[in-house]
């Protein structure tokens, strides 16, 4: 499906296909970022993911918490190194595909703090490096330790490693402050890596499809000799923790860090306001294919770094940044077959087999169909010679056929309308673009995507579970239910047994599952799979409630249309009506409330950490409603102070709010907390408040 299809959506379609989108986007972000072996191209992986920034802009109440736009990177580090935790998360960007989406930027970002309209606006340009992010810590000026980004959260120690790039100073010099953290970017540059390749191809070794896999390839080596021996650069260009304050503008940060000894990308530049930004743009892009490393766009910061602090995040992203990617490229080739896969909801989705074709340097064999309605529009037979493009580079997507080279006797597709994998009738619900298997609990193949689900990294992250593996014990007849596999350590003799497993695999599998049987309640929510709930949406839930007993039993009382613990659920920022349905029909069947029951014998599910963001807060832990029109501040940033200082934010005001802050013009919510009995204040009283 494209763009343009976006405004036809129904509301049923538009859940669907953002379901689709989240699992797809998890699946290319793994190859990515975990396995450095993408399968589509950086302009497909953007595009998958403009597709489901536009829905959720359209339908902003669907927002899952899986989201690819709530998500931070490609997911939690690979096993074989240890981790480290980010002091300050290291977090995504979101993307601009043209002028008039930059445009759009700007104007979010002036509305956010209630700049005019034509407020001048500073920001730095950088090309954006085709590498691995990077996050050094530097303690005294001295380089302690540094990771990859990871989940954002934590990624992996490859301190040992970081060590023997020149690039990266031991020691800072001149003044440093105490502690910092800075981040960059390792790459390749193209005549390295053909370089490399060439001695790797004599050798008899492995080649890597294009530099960025190289670099991160070469990264992330157990053995810290052998990334020694490759040719690795780093352009450092952002700064996360930091015990003093450095600069007042990103520009200045960037002379500091190239005073400190660090190379900065020499083409970076301030550029003020949007007409400054499309010429650099355009300039860049003409020189692109001549620079010595890969780029795929550039970001755009704001230079103020005290404005910066006052936009903030939104979900996974920055409000005050963005990477303009360069257009995607294409490439024909012919379809083969269309196969039809089924999700852990039922879901039925298409993908095209193809002939390997080359798009923008990597090999590119399967795209997506998105659904029937994507096939037909499209008219796309097997046989068709069709178009391919990979958005931002990275995820295929078929842009059209080639009618003139269909080959004859070519028939139109149809979909099934049986489950492939349980022969059960896959049905349409009216006004759903998606087809689902009837199968339910029967159907192997959601039994075993629920599971995989289950350990994957935002959920269980079970090391040593991946999808081979729980299809392996699945077919085996171990595992049935999420409960089942803390079960497997009782058969670790068995698995040592098994063909490509032994001893010390059997055992570690049994500690990683035993190491998980300690679980925090964002993530023990996520993982159960219930649709539209994705991770940022599970911490959202984890906050509210706080522990397991109190979501579970005020879930139970949400499946009464109407009860009080309905509208509690409804009214949480960010949750709303669609998802709070969701959950209660998934409470509503006694089947997955047993599962959960008998999951919570076998493990232990934490309470959610308190939020202490701001040490002696008076609102931390508080329910507060805004309503009125904020005068001095725009809503969405009061209600992002609010949570940062340790507060919840809901919708409606109700007799377990705490505070309502009345801005002018209120109106029922005011009556409704006055007949409560809710204390209200004033916006100036507001302020007063949360600058304390």
């Amino acid at each position: 499906m494209t763009l343009n299809d976006v405004a036809n959506l129904t509301e049923h379609e538009a859940a669907a296909e953002l379901a689709r989108l989240a699992r797809e986007i998890a699946h290319h972000d793994r190859l990515y970022y975990q396995q450095d072996a993408p399968e589509i191209t950086d302009a497909e992986y953007d595009e998958l993911r403009r597709h489901n920034a536009a829905i959720e802009a359209r339908f902003p109440e669907l927002i899952r918490p899986d989201s690819p736009s709530e998500r931070i990177g490609g997911g939690a580090p690979e096993g074989g190194f240890a981790k480290l935790r980010h002091r300050v998360p290291m977090l995504s960007l979101d993307n601009a595909m043209d002028t008039e989406e930059f445009t759009e930027f700007c104007a979010r970002a002036r509305r956010f703090v209630g700049l005019p309209a034509d407020a001048p606006l500073d920001f730095v340009a950088e090309p954006k490096i085709d590498g691995l992010s990077i996050n050094l810590t530097y303690e005294k000026g001295r380089f302690v330790h540094g990771a990859t980004r990871g989940d954002g959260t934590e990624g992996e120690d490859v301190t040992a490693n970081l060590r023997t790039m020149k690039s990266v100073p031991a020691r800072l010099k001149g003044h440093a402050p105490a502690l910092i953290e800075i981040r960059g970017e390792v790459f390749m540059t193209k005549s390295d890596f053909l370089a490399m390749n060439e001695a790797q191809a004599a050798a008899g070794q492995k080649v890597f499809a294009n530099p960025r896999n190289a670099a991160a390839g070469s990264l992330r080596q157990l053995d810290a000799s052998i990334t020694a021996g490759r040719p690795l650069s780093l352009f450092a260009y952002a700064m996360g923790e930091a015990s003093e304050q450095v600069a007042q503008t990103h520009w200045e940060y960037l002379e500091r860090l190239g005073h400190w000894g660090f190379q900065v990308n020499p083409l970076s530049k301030r550029v003020q306001g949007e007409a400054a930004a499309a010429k650099f743009q355009a300039t860049i892009a003409a020189e692109r294919s001549g620079l010595g490393y890969d780029i795929d766009g550039v970001v755009y910061k704001l230079n103020d770094l005290a404005l910066q602090r006052r936009l903030g995040f939104v979900g996974r992203a920055p409000r005050w940044a963005i990477a303009w990617k360069f257009p995607a490229e294409q490439a024909m080739t012919v379809l083969k077959e269309i196969r039809v896969q089924v999700g852990r909801t039922g879901a039925l989705t298409p993908v095209a087999r193809l002939e390997p074709v080359n798009v923008g340097g990597v090999l590119v064999q399967n795209a997506t169909l998105h659904n029937e309605d994507d096939i037909k529009r499209k008219d796309i037979r097997i046989g068709d010679t069709v178009v391919l493009q990979r958005a931002g580079d990275v995820i295929p997507q078929i842009v059209s056929v080639v009618p003139e080279r269909r080959p004859r006797g070519a028939k139109p597709y149809h979909f099934p309308d049986r489950c492939p994998a349980c022969g059960s009738q896959a049905v349409r619900p009216p006004g759903e673009a998606v087809r689902r298997c009837t199968g339910g609990l029967i159907c192997p193949a959601q039994r075993v995507e629920r599971l995989i689900h289950f350990v994957s990294r935002p959920a269980f992250d079970i090391d040593g579970l991946g999808e081979k593996t729980i299809r392996e014990f699945f077919d085996e007849g171990w595992l049935h239910s999420p409960a089942d596999l803390f079960r497997l350590p009782a058969r670790e003799a068995e698995i040592a047994e098994r063909e490509g497993w032994g001893k010390v695999s059997a055992r570690n599998l049994s500690r990683a599952i035993e190491a998980r049987r300690r679980i925090s309640l964002d993530r023990f929510i996520y993982a159960l799979g219930v649709r539209r709930i994705g991770d940022a949406n599970a911490k959202l839930l984890a906050r509210h409630y706080g522990t397991y007993d109190h979501w579970r039993a005020q879930m139970l009382a949400a499946t009464v249309v109407g009860s009080e613990a309905r509208e509690e659920l409804g009214s949480i920022v960010g949750i709303g009506p669609a998802i709070a349905q969701e959950l209660a029909d998934f409470f509503a069947e006694h089947r997955n409330v047993e599962a959960l029951d008998e999951l919570t014998r076998v493990l232990t599910v934490e309470a959610a950490a308190r939020v202490t963001a701001v040490a002696g807060s008076e609102i931390a832990g508080k329910t507060l409603v805004f309503t009125g029109t904020m005068e001095t501040m725009t809503r969405p940033e009061a209600k992002a102070r609010a949570e940062a200082l340790g507060a919840k934010v809901t919708d409606s005001v109700s007799k377990k709010t705490d505070l309502v802050i009345v801005g002018a013009d209120a109106g029922s919510k005011a009556r409704k907390a006055v007949e409560l009995g809710v204390k209200t204040i004033t916006e100036a009283e507001w302020r007063e408040l949360s600058a304390s």
